[in-house]
């Protein structure tokens, strides 16, 4: 079945978001560009402690905000809510800076990935199934590359591919065996790789609230742009998903790279 004009314009919608400049851009926006200098020269350490963050708050998150919503609602999404929410747990955390992170950050995933799984429901997914579940993790990769990553692994259906086996195998555990705590081997090495690409905007976000001229805007303005960049990649992941659902992968995938650029 071809895509319609209408399909058409709201795959363009989806490609516009999936490829909006990341995080580390946006607060360039406000002030300038010392976040890029910056990232480039964190120790080793540092980095280190941050992917172990971001691996944890993610194993821990998911479960507790799928399990906050009715899964069988598909009511619109409440994205306000969420960055509200999203807001108040950065300006808490941003007050102790670097030191904050471990506290703030798994508040703020769990209000993250709750709020991609309310527009996931909003698009028509399946909350009840391990895949849609998965999905809703997976958009924390979106827009972020693994450190291990070379310079053409890059776009959207080339990080689709890089995870595409890891969720299929962690789906299919979740299927046979249930609700696990993410000690089953599929389920870590799918978060690890997750972790890798989104410890990237955590450590943007990070040095972002550690930066003077960008720490008079507080941690909850840092956050409101966090969670919206992820709410971008939310709604355009699932508007592709819900268009392929109709109509079939292959035939979707064509007609976004087809798509005029801008």
């Amino acid at each position: 079945m071809p895509l319609s004009e209408s399909d058409l314009q709201e795959l363009a919608r989806a490609r516009h978001l999936l490829e909006h400049p990341g995080i580390a851009a946006r607060i360039a926006g406000i002030a300038g560009k010392p976040i890029e200098r910056t990232l480039a020269a964190l120790p080793d350490r540092v980095s280190s402690m941050i992917d172990e963050i971001a691996r944890r708050s993610i194993s821990k998150a998911l479960d507790v905000a799928v399990r906050t919503m009715d899964p069988t609602r598909p009511a619109a999404a409440a994205d306000w809510w969420h960055k509200l929410a999203a807001g108040a747990s950065g300006a808490a955390g941003g007050a102790f800076g670097m030191a904050g992170l471990a506290v703030e950050l798994p508040i703020s995933t769990t209000i993250m990935l709750r709020s991609i799984a309310d527009i996931a429901r909003s698009q028509g997914e399946d909350l009840k199934t391990p895949e849609s579940r998965l999905e809703c993790l997976h958009v924390l990769a979106l827009g972020g590359s693994s450190k291990s990553d070379d310079a053409t692994d890059a776009g959207y259906f080339a990080s689709r591919a890089a995870l595409a086996q890891a969720i299929a195998s962690a789906s299919q555990y979740l299927a046979q065996h249930g609700t696990a705590k993410g000690s089953a081997p599929v389920l870590v090495r799918l978060i690890s790789e997750v972790a890798s690409r989104f410890s990237i905007a955590v450590s943007e976000k990070a040095l972002a609230q550690a930066v003077p001229m960008i720490g008079a805007i507080g941690g909850g303005a840092i956050n409101a742009l966090f969670i919206d960049h992820f709410q971008d990649m939310g709604r355009g992941h699932f508007t592709v998903r819900r268009l392929e659902r109709v109509h079939g992968t292959d035939a979707v995938r064509e007609a976004y790279l087809a798509l005029p650029r801008r």
